[in-house]
């Protein structure tokens, strides 16, 4: 398997070196290891001397998003769930049935979430040093919303919707009123189904009875429509790939913010990093697949560390 910058296959593998299937998707839920650890006020200063004034690209995950309500996939409160995955979406009426179903109870969390004092002290970051972008693998929009940029969202935004035929993309607000008006017990009934439900970090809640739910086609070509994400088991897109790795081109350092680097989308940076030899930093509450990498590793919460950081820039 090609770990070449332009190699966007299989985006959603596994973290094995060797991996050619997609990540085991069965038992998404809480990683293993060394959490509630925090790293000593000494370690979060090495850390910023190792990056003061270089240029540096910030690589994030849900860990980013959990103090905005959205919950991760592999921190230490996750709930085992099996998200899905692309082939099941496009071959299966039922799966988009339940999916949307899902996504229409997820989407109030989702699209009230705002940026925390994470997302804020790095956006500050990033005018008090000189950070090349930020490459999110989170679907929230909510490192633009604090002021970053440049951001590259290297798995999409739940925002959009985008159809699979004609390709022309959709406000996610916009259909959910559809979604609404067309599932009127659903509609009834949101109030206690987003209480009771479970959400991810995609805005994907688990909900019962989904094989009745109604889902719109594409209003200019009757195609399929699907949110404007990566799925387990797809592609990313080239461009966004190219960007991502544009930022890396021109970067130092490379911090780490909030991803166990579970998939191969994420973990793919650092291994160029280690190759081409930039300064690795991890900080992360609970192990990482790239930890053997850094030059540096932070343990804790990320609001803490990041606050110091601009403490420390200004």
């Amino acid at each position: 398997m090609s770990n070449a910058p332009g190699d966007v296959g299989g985006w959603f593998r596994t973290a094995r070196e060797d991996a050619v299937v997609m990540a085991d998707t069965s038992a998404w839920g809480p990683g293993e290891g060394a959490f509630g650890r925090i790293s000593h006020d000494d370690d979060v200063t090495a850390a910023f001397e190792l990056f003061r004034g270089r240029p540096t690209m910030v690589l994030t995950g849900a860990g980013m998003s959990t103090d905005s309500g959205l919950p991760d996939y592999r921190g230490r409160n996750a709930v085992p769930r099996s998200p899905m995955t692309f082939q099941e979406f496009v071959s299966s009426d039922l799966s988009r049935r339940r999916y949307w179903a899902r996504s229409t109870v997820g989407w109030r969390a989702f699209g009230q979430a705002r940026p925390n004092a994470g997302h804020r002290a790095l956006a500050e970051l990033g005018r008090l040093t000189p950070l090349t972008g930020v490459v999110t693998q989170n679907v929230d929009g909510l490192h633009q919303r604090a002021g970053s940029s440049p951001v590259v969202d290297l798995h999409g935004t739940l925002d959009r919707v985008a159809c699979l035929c004609c390709g022309r993309l959709f406000s996610r607000s916009d259909l959910q009123e559809r979604l609404l008006e067309i599932n009127p017990r659903f509609s009834r009934e949101l109030d206690s189904l987003a209480i009771d439900a479970r959400t991810a970090p995609d805005g994907d809640a688990e909900v019962d009875r989904t094989s009745d739910f109604d889902y719109p086609d594409c209003p200019a070509c009757d195609g399929m429509l699907k949110p404007d994400v990566v799925f387990f088991g797809e592609n990313a897109h080239r461009e966004t790939v190219v960007r991502a790795n544009h930022l890396l081109d021109t970067a130092d350092v490379l911090v780490v913010l909030g991803t166990s680097l579970t998939v191969m989308s994420g973990l793919r940076f650092l291994r160029r990093s280690a190759r081409e030899g930039r300064e690795i930093i991890i900080v992360n509450d609970g192990l990482t697949r790239g930890d053997d990498l850094a030059t540096l590793r932070l343990h804790g919460r990320l609001e803490p560390v990041l606050s110091r950081w601009v403490e420390l820039a200004r």
